[in-house]
């Protein structure tokens, strides 16, 4: 009598078939919004609005071009006193009966972005790796209190202490500056960092930073050579959830800034075409918006798989 062996955790063939179908259509369910977000980037504002929907259009660059500048419409008898055309993009605009008037502030506003995004998830890593580190390996008076205090910070809503922050930000002087949006998503962020980055340090054994100590090694050398790259899974993870949460956050950046230091997030919805919202533009926009967070996880994709999956099995 034969017998075949079969594993009790081992799915089988049918299963894993079922199974990968079932994340593929899902997959293809959450990416349909995001290709049409791009597709519509590339519409010109009446096909965009179109009914019934069109699939099939002819592409244009107008949208990308609405995004980076701003334009004023002219009369018939003022477009055909104008001399020719220099450019590509002023040639499309003219077809609108509209003329270019200089530069939108959408690259300022990306720039702020990348500036107050990166510079917060920065922060908000160093930080946490450093007091995650302090509250895994040292006698901490007060550990679990303190490790639910500052867990408790990201309990509050954004709106629940929206005017402290205002009133605190006007009397210091930190209202519409990239240092005050930066220290203000490090603290909010910090909480979840300190408590994702401690998890993966008490994974860590603690016998290989005393072997590195015995060879002579400082603890801050041990720190550095040994936990870190161990760790460095866990600041990945912590890195994109940081950097998602400030790239996208919109309560603060409208509240809190209004010129030099307004992200994209407030400024998008901003974006206002010739009789009505300019739609191609504004998805030109968010496309743009999507790219570097995207490249970011795609770099880090690694780390942040082994990230999830860390301490699942031994």
């Amino acid at each position: 009598m034969s017998t075949s062996a079969h594993s009790i955790v081992e799915p089988g063939p049918r299963i894993k078939w079922v199974a990968g179908i079932l994340v593929a259509a899902y997959a293809l369910l959450t990416l349909i919004p995001i290709v049409w977000i791009v597709m519509t980037g590339f519409k010109s504002p009446t096909d965009a609005i179109a009914y019934p929907p069109k699939v099939f259009f002819e592409p244009t660059l107008e949208g990308y071009v609405n995004v980076f500048t701003s334009r004023s419409r002219q009369s018939p008898e003022y477009m055909a006193n104008l001399p020719p055309a220099e450019t590509w993009y002023e040639e499309l605009v003219r077809k609108r009966n509209m003329v270019i008037t200089g530069p939108s502030r959408f690259a300022d506003r990306y720039t702020n972005s990348l500036i107050i995004g990166f510079g917060s998830t920065f922060l908000t890593v160093v930080l946490g790796v450093m007091a995650a580190y302090a509250f895994s390996r040292f006698k901490v008076p007060l550990k679990d209190d303190l490790m639910f205090f500052i867990l408790s910070t990201r309990m509050f809503p954004p709106v629940a202490v929206a005017i402290p922050i205002f009133l605190m930000y006007r009397e210091l002087g930190l209202s519409d500056t990239h240092l005050g949006m930066i220290v203000l998503y490090t603290a909010v962020n910090l909480s979840l960092a300190v408590w994702l980055l401690k998890g993966f340090i008490d994974e860590i054994p603690r016998e290989y930073e005393e072997a590195a100590m015995v060879d002579g090694y400082s603890r801050f050398q041990a720190f550095m050579k040994v936990v870190l790259p161990q760790a460095k899974a866990g600041i990945a993870a912590t890195a994109i959830f940081s950097l998602i949460f400030s790239w996208n956050e919109y309560n603060f950046a409208i509240l809190l800034t209004s010129g030099n230091a307004q992200t994209a997030p407030p400024f998008i919805p901003l974006i206002i075409g010739e009789g009505g919202l300019d739609w191609p533009a504004v998805a030109a926009a968010t496309t743009l918006f999507i790219l570097p967070v995207l490249f970011f996880t795609v770099l880090l994709r690694k780390y942040l798989l082994a990230g999830i999956t860390f301490g699942a099995v031994r």
